[in-house]
């Protein structure tokens, strides 16, 4: 008797040591795989994501990095696991994804929509950033400055003396223009003509225009040239910053959600404003840019 338990005692050593070397070599060779982390074409999202890529390095994963998603196919990407995780925006999941009305909701009813929005699609959010990249005016300072220009309620005042310069579709869509006639009365702008989006700035650069449609961190907001006209009703929602990740992702890659965290906990409206001025103003290399960032903020 006493040698049967010795044998099963043996036996059952072994297994437990094979189960032992088993599990871990299988995990490892999960975690070992690397995260592939990718961006839209934008700057912004570029250089949040090299962010998210140089954070997730030092955390001790490899990388692979998918930059320039186009817009439309971005989150499909990540839902079929060609990503695994990218930078994205509360407001971006509530509207576009979810088609979701977001007025009126603060940062965290909008991250809690957008969170279980996703759910159904096998996807998750961490939490979200104070960066807040949500539609916005912007004016040219030394016309802010001349008419006293502040808020938006100053510029519906004034408007008979701004030339408004839009993309064809902001005096149109029921969310912009027509939304601050709404909150703010009507905005008898002095005249409005339509531009290439990608040129709103130049024309106001070269006093062809006084205001235009912007996004709340665009770099050309943090030079001496523009300024944000601050919407004091808050008819726009929150657009913050979050990483959208696909949950089997997530299991994969237990250190991803905290490191990506941290990250995004440093990242504010006006650090990203910022870095968005690095690279689409100052002409710097998104690449180059996020590692300064990094360097200096998570090291």
């Amino acid at each position: 008797m006493r040698f049967k338990k010795l044998i099963a005692a043996v036996l059952f050593a072994t297994v437990t040591l094979l189960v032992g070397t088993i599990v871990p070599a299988t995990v490892s060779a999960a975690s070992s795989k690397p995260i592939i982390v990718g961006s839209k074409s934008v700057p912004e999202s570029k250089t949040v994501s090299e962010i998210y890529a140089i954070a997730l390095e030092h955390a001790g994963y490899k990388v692979t990095r998918k930059q320039n998603i186009s817009n439309s196919v971005v989150y499909k990407a990540v839902k079929t696991g060609q990503v695994d995780v990218y930078p994205e925006y509360t407001g971006t999941i509530v509207t576009a994804y979810l088609k979701k009305n977001g007025q009126g909701k603060s940062a965290a009813q909008m991250a809690s929509i957008a969170q279980r929005g996703v759910a159904k699609d096998g996807l998750t959010t961490f939490k979200y950033a104070p960066d807040d990249n949500r539609q916005g005016v912007g004016i040219r300072t030394s016309v802010a400055k001349k008419y006293n220009i502040k808020n938006l309620s100053d510029l519906q005042k004034k408007a008979d003396k701004i030339r408004f310069a839009s993309q064809g579709e902001f005096e149109k869509r029921p969310d912009a223009l027509p939304l601050m006639d709404k909150a703010y009365g009507k905005f008898r702008f002095k005249s409005i003509k339509d531009y290439d989006a990608n040129l709103l700035y130049k024309i106001m650069e070269q006093g062809k225009a006084d205001a235009a449609p912007v996004s709340t961190t665009d770099g050309q907001l943090a030079t001496s040239k523009f300024q944000l006209v601050k919407d004091n009703k808050n008819i726009w929602p929150p657009y913050n910053l979050v990483p959208l990740a696909n949950k089997q992702a997530v299991k994969r890659y237990p250190k991803m959600e905290k490191t990506l965290n941290k990250v995004d906990a440093k990242l504010t409206t006006k650090a990203v404003t910022q870095l968005n001025k690095q690279v689409g103003v100052d002409g710097q290399n998104y690449r180059t840019v996020a590692q300064n960032w990094y360097n200096k903020n998570m090291k």
